[in-house]
């Protein structure tokens, strides 16, 4: 397996508990929009605890990006990540990952789920690509909604946000199941990439298969 060490360039907030990490690229590293690689912090406690991020920049840029949710309430690897600087390292692993753009279609995120699509909906953008592609996204909050404006510019009327725990009137209030998904989609002989909590997934992707999608229609990180 590869192993690259690269030094982070820039820390930001995204959201109150999400960060964009900027890091070096090494030399002849590449990906397709929706894949990840395995990332592990450069300290010898940490060398061996390898988490699963997707790349969010394009595969064009000269550095990496990561979106990663930092969960800051118990000790894991994203509080390891949640406490770290600009010039402090990381280890980069092989590159990897099954959702790949296969044409139009809905895109379905939950939470941090959303990081997958971001780099696919910004190839698409840049590509001029983007019309005939939608967007649901569910979040707890209207503070957790990742990169709200960004996805508000690319997609207009196209991106739809719904929050379960949070009753606020711009926005629907209900989870994303069979019923909203009969109420929301005209067409399910179309392409739909999910990504989310296991259950989320599961879920979903049984209800578009019930109300008619094709099993290989559906995209989700098996």
């Amino acid at each position: 397996m590869e192993e690259h060490i690269v030094k982070i360039l820039n820390i930001e907030n995204v959201t109150h508990d999400v960060r964009r990490f900027r890091v070096e690229k090494p030399a002849g590293y590449s990906f397709i929009p929706g894949q990840a690689t395995e990332v592990a912090v450069n300290k010898n406690y940490l060398k061996e605890e390898r988490r699963p991020f997707t790349f969010t920049g394009l595969n064009e840029w000269k550095e990496l990006e990561f979106t990663i949710k930092i969960y800051s309430d118990h000790n894991g690897v994203t509080n390891e990540l949640g406490k770290l600087k600009a010039g402090d390292e990381l280890l980069l692993h092989d590159v990897w990952g099954a959702i790949n753009y296969k044409g139009p279609g809905i895109f379905i995120a939950g939470g941090a789920g959303i990081t997958p699509f971001i780099a696919i909906l910004r190839q698409l953008q840049k590509e001029n690509k983007i019309d005939g592609n939608k967007l649901f996204f569910s979040n707890k909050t209207e503070k957790d909604i990742i990169l709200k404006d960004e996805f508000s510019k690319m997609l207009g009327n196209n991106f739809y946000n719904t929050l379960t725990r949070e009753k606020d009137s711009k926005y629907d209030n209900r989870k994303i199941d069979e019923g909203f998904l009969r109420e929301k989609v005209n067409n399910f002989d179309q392409n739909f990439y999910l990504c989310g909590p296991d259950k989320f997934v599961q879920d979903i992707s049984a209800a578009l298969t019930k109300l008619g999608a094709k099993v290989d229609s559906v995209v989700f990180e098996k």
